[in-house]
């Protein structure tokens, strides 16, 4: 056969336009098809695992949250680590890359998002937040309020990011106190 000869198949499906795969094709693509649920087995394996180490964890609170997964929890358990090792709600926030940085000019007062900070907590955040905006009722309220004062997508998205901080480190906390409260050994009388 020359290069100017072309091949007709001989079966090919009207509805599709296109030939029938011959078996190179079919192993060609039965192959990534394959590796696509084997890898959402582990991803589903894997998941479980995080989610029953998260729930014998100061964060088994945050899965209870709308828009926190496992991955999410666990970003911010590990970012957390400990108490004591970030002072307040506005260090976490700071770590997490959601504090707000001054970005005033003339008569205009406003902040921007801070660009620092650990990026996977930030954008472990940004995706809850973007969760909640979608699903969560309150969220959807909130934001077309927002949107009615004037403020951007943007900004609102800067704002949930810090309070979902602010959440994320007070549940942190008390998770931890109640814990250490309940497993302190008795004071010496």
């Amino acid at each position: 056969m020359g290069p100017d000869q072309t091949v007709t198949p001989p079966d090919t499906p009207a509805k599709w336009g296109h030939p029938k795969p011959s078996r190179w094709g079919q192993l060609r693509l039965s192959a990534p098809a394959k590796r696509i649920t084997a890898l959402n087995d582990e991803i589903a394996s894997n998941t479980a695992t995080i989610t029953a180490l998260l729930k014998q964890s100061p964060a088994s609170l945050l899965l209870e949250k709308t828009g926190i997964g496992p991955v999410t929890a666990a970003v911010a358990l590990a970012a957390w680590s400990y108490p004591g090792r970030l002072r307040n709600e506005a260090a976490f926030a700071s770590l997490a890359g959601v504090s707000p940085i001054p970005a005033s000019s003339g008569n205009t007062v406003r902040h921007r998002l801070n660009r620092g900070g650990d990026r996977r907590v930030n954008q472990a955040l940004h995706m809850a937040v973007v969760t909640r905006m979608t699903h969560d009722p309150e969220t959807r309220a909130y934001v077309e309020r927002r949107l009615a004062e004037g403020l951007t997508k943007r900004e609102i998205r800067r704002i949930l990011k810090r309070y979902l901080a602010r959440q994320i480190f007070r549940a942190l906390n008390a998770a931890q106190d109640a814990t250490s409260a309940t497993t302190a050994p008795p004071a010496p009388a």
